[in-house]
């Protein structure tokens, strides 16, 4: 009788200090080879001068033993277009089951990395020999993306998850007021979220295997006139990291900083400043006292309709005129789909959520998203401890809000051309975003 009752209590003391997940985390170098063009900026006149660090696929692949699964791939790049994410997503699926709902593919944005193609590719005037390296390139990294994930999950092992939060300052408004309308400048009183999320991965006995954090700006401390690659302020957050926490896998998510620059900026070593600043701030969220999260891991995915605002076919023939050639190329896009039946009135556009429990939930927005989307989700679902990221699975455009719409600028209107997309968004771009958000948390158990 004794003997039992000792084995059951060892059996219970198992079951209760036992890990909630098995996670796996994998890294693949995406660093180009030089020279390739650049992305991001519209004035670069030629191809990179080498690389200040490498570019990074990094993976982390969740599951909790009930048939709940997430994958997480962060890239060091400026953005994944539907081409990749929809091929990555298929072989992923076809190997292990992976549904599109567990995959969950972030870019941070940085813009001293390589064009992929064809992402931007209304931005780019590029000759055959260019093109060529650049669609290589393109090419590779959808191989190297499923890639990382092989090795995340042959790394699967017993692991304890934990979040907290913590700030950083650093981000500023860019969208400055001036009496001809918006200009990309600095607004100290616009609307920032500086919020620093932070997800601990952690073995059974302790040691840190991998950090998942995030924060809303821009990647560009640096401006087209840098030809080295590297990963601008989270590439040098993710390097602090790993430096301080030898044998971990630091992973930055693009949270929705599509309005939002560094500040200081222009400078590689205000890059590196601001990545320091970063990783100490995840340091010390680290270092204190984070809240668990457990099982189950719930996922939803779905691709939504945004209108774009109505346009007609002599717009775009005007638009032919212009002495622009990015407004020449656009229009020249535009008025194919018209030639061919097809004229573009709406984007089809990813929406994603995660739900670990009642302890988290991460949603994933397609496309360059305004800080306006957090702040408002974060204000009308209060005690979700949400996670908002713009730039995954699919970068399209811009999303602006309601408010960044009427008010013109960059952000609603001018980058359409560089994306080459019609023109600007229908006003109920923001309330259909939104809508889809609440209905994926619905399904993942939100109350």
């Amino acid at each position: 009788m004794r003997t039992t009752a000792i084995l059951g209590l060892v059996l219970f003391c198992g079951v209760v200090s036992a890990a909630d997940f098995r996670a796996g985390v994998g890294r693949v170098v995406i660093t180009p080879p030089s020279p390739i063009w650049m992305t991001g900026y519209a004035a670069r006149t030629h191809a990179s001068e080498g690389a200040v660090h490498d570019l990074w696929a990094k993976a982390l692949v969740m599951e909790d033993g009930r048939k709940g699964r997430v994958v997480i791939v962060t890239t060091d790049v400026l953005g994944l277009p539907r081409e990749i994410s929809d091929e990555v997503a298929a072989r992923l699926s076809k190997k292990y089951g992976i549904e599109r709902s567990q995959l969950v593919l972030n870019s941070s944005h940085t813009h001293c990395g390589p064009v992929v193609w064809p992402n931007l590719s209304a931005m780019f005037f590029l000759p055959p020999e260019d093109l060529q390296r650049v669609t290589r390139y393109a090419k590779k990294l959808t191989d190297d993306l499923v890639r990382v994930v092989d090795a995340a999950m042959a790394d699967l092992a017993p692991a304890e998850v934990s979040v907290g939060h913590g700030s950083a300052g650093f981000a500023i408004n860019r969208r400055e007021p001036m009496p001809a309308g918006m200009r990309i400048g600095l607004n100290p009183k616009g609307p920032v979220d500086h919020d620093v999320p932070v997800l601990k991965i952690a073995a059974p006995d302790g040691k840190l295997r991998a950090v998942v954090f995030g924060y809303a700006c821009h990647n560009t401390t640096l401006g087209g006139d840098f030809y080295k690659i590297n990963g601008d302020y989270a590439g040098f957050a993710q390097i602090e990291l790993e430096k301080a926490c030898p044998g971990a896998t630091a992973m930055f998510l693009m949270l929705c900083g599509a309005d939002q620059n560094p500040q200081p900026r222009g400078k590689l070593e205000q890059a590196a400043e601001h990545g320091k600043s970063l990783a100490g701030e995840v340091r010390r969220v680290l270092a204190g006292d984070l809240r668990p999260v457990r099982p189950p891991i719930r996922t939803a995915y779905q691709v939504v309709s945004l209108d774009f605002a109505p346009h007609e076919r002599a717009a775009f023939e005007e638009e032919a005129k212009s002495a622009d050639r990015f407004r020449q190329n656009r229009a020249k896009l535009m008025l194919k789909t018209y030639d061919e039946g097809r004229p573009v009135r709406s984007l089809a556009y990813p929406v994603q959520a995660v739900r670990w429990n009642d302890d988290l939930t991460l949603i994933a927005l397609g496309g360059e998203v305004v800080v306006d989307y957090p702040l408002r989700m974060k204000r009308e679902l209060v005690g979700q401890n949400l996670i908002v990221a713009g730039y995954s699975n699919d970068v399209s455009c811009y999303i602006p809000s309601a408010r960044v719409l009427r008010e013109g600028g960059y952000e609603a209107v001018q980058s359409m051309i560089y994306y080459g997309q019609p023109g600007p968004f229908a006003e109920n771009v923001e309330e259909a975003v939104v809508s889809a958000c609440r209905k994926l948390l619905r399904q993942t158990g939100a109350k």
